[in-house]
């Protein structure tokens, strides 16, 4: 065998398999109808439920300079933020993972003198390094949320809550439940309480799991409060009472206070919400300072939504919460397409463009794609005429078939 058949073997062996151009980097997906169409028309009326409450909308750039995106309350997305170099400045950018540390810059600088409070709304994609959580696998996310800044009130976080349960409702998503946290409490209480820095990691991971047995061995003195505090989960206003009853230490109190104040006003807005409090829970992107919510769906693992209290570029106070479109929209039917009819040659344009306005989609016939036999099966001959233009017209999945002025409903 000489050496170029041999060279030839080897190569073969070794090389990789061709790429296929439908492969895509683990994480990101192509969205196709009617997932895409779902997407589009639920972000809009996510927006248009937002828009009704006077939260202007705003679109942060997808990539921004390293300095500027990771500074304040954005430090906390340093490790699921894809990095790349401007060739142009040769500094650092940063493919935004989450959109409200924008929000948080944009009202200290471009909107720092618009009047507050200030209103705000978004939607748009980030990119994340890793997935937020076990269940899911993209990398890609799409967010729409709502940002009210500058007054610090439980009235304030409340309007944020009783707004996205409307856009839920608006929606028809079944089975909400708003669960209401304070990550700060947890930390001031082992603080307050003296509990040594070198046990608290290990304690608030313990509190994470819900392990009373390892609260117990490792709270020390305070163990009796922590796992009264594990317990006191559960229903807003059940809640709300047994934490009233929890001996705690003035600044833990406080945090504490401030989250019932919240449930309270919640209430007012949104009697027959579906709400729930965790006192030991402190889930959510590191930046926040003060009540938190993450909404659930009964049966679902997954969050919808998430947000709460935190502070913008310049220390302003601020909440918001955040959807998850890629997940929401998979608990809701598919957005329905238009019924669409076959404009034949000659179809009259204005009443192929009044179709439109009725909410029909119009498909024109263009010249040279007629049916052949093999697409009617067999080989039939093709078909000539207004018969061509109904194969044609089913053949693109239309309902109808506009000829003339005269628009008929197929057979």
């Amino acid at each position: 065998m000489t050496g170029a058949a041999c060279g030839a073997i080897a190569r073969t062996m070794t090389d990789d398999p061709p790429f296929s151009p439908a492969l895509l980097p683990a994480g990101f997906v192509d969205l196709l109808t009617p997932d895409a169409r779902t997407e589009a028309e639920g972000v809009d009326a996510l927006m248009g439920v937002f828009a009704s409450h006077g939260y202007d909308r705003v679109r942060p750039p997808l990539m921004e300079f390293e300095e500027t995106l990771l500074a304040g309350s954005g430090s906390s997305l340093t490790e699921q933020s894809f990095r790349v170099m401007d060739p142009d400045t040769r500094r650092m950018m940063v493919l935004r993972p989450d959109i409200t540390p924008q929000i948080a810059r944009m009202a200290a600088t471009r909107l720092g003198g618009a009047a507050r409070p200030l209103r705000l709304s978004y939607s748009g994609s980030c990119v994340v390094v890793m997935p937020a959580a076990a269940e899911e696998s993209g990398r890609q996310i799409m967010q729409a949320g709502i940002e009210l800044i500058g007054p610090d009130t439980p009235h304030a976080d409340a309007e944020v809550v009783s707004v996205a349960a409307e856009a839920l409702d608006h929606l028809g998503v079944p089975g909400v439940s708003f669960d209401l946290t304070m990550p700060p409490f947890v930390p001031a209480l082992l603080e307050e309480a003296g509990v040594p820095p070198t046990v608290r990691p290990a304690l608030m991971r313990a509190l994470d799991r819900k392990d009373a047995a390892a609260v117990a061995e490792l709270g020390g003195m305070l163990a009796e409060t922590l796992i009264a505090l594990l317990r006191a989960a559960g229903p807003a206003e059940q809640a709300v009472a047994l934490l009233a009853r929890i001996n705690l230490p003035p600044r833990s109190r406080a945090i504490i206070q401030r989250l019932a104040d919240t449930v309270e006003a919640v209430r007012a807005l949104n009697p027959t919400l579906r709400l729930t409090v965790d006192p030991v829970e402190f889930r959510g992107w590191k930046y926040h300072t003060g009540v938190c919510v993450t909404v659930f769906a009964v049966g679902r693992s997954e969050e919808l939504g998430r947000g709460g209290r935190y502070l913008c570029n310049d220390n302003e106070p601020a909440c918001g919460l955040t959807f998850r479109p890629d997940v929401l929209f998979r608990m809701i039917p598919p957005a329905a397409a238009r019924p669409r009819v076959y404009l034949a040659p000659g179809a009259d344009r204005h009443v192929a463009a009044s179709l439109r306005k009725q909410g029909y989609a119009t498909l024109a016939a263009l010249g040279g794609l007629a049916v052949t036999g093999s697409a009617q099966g067999g080989g039939a001959a093709a078909p000539t005429g207004p018969e061509r233009d109904r194969a044609e017209a089913r053949r693109l999945g239309c309902s109808h078939i506009l000829s003339g002025a005269t628009c008929t409903e197929l057979e």
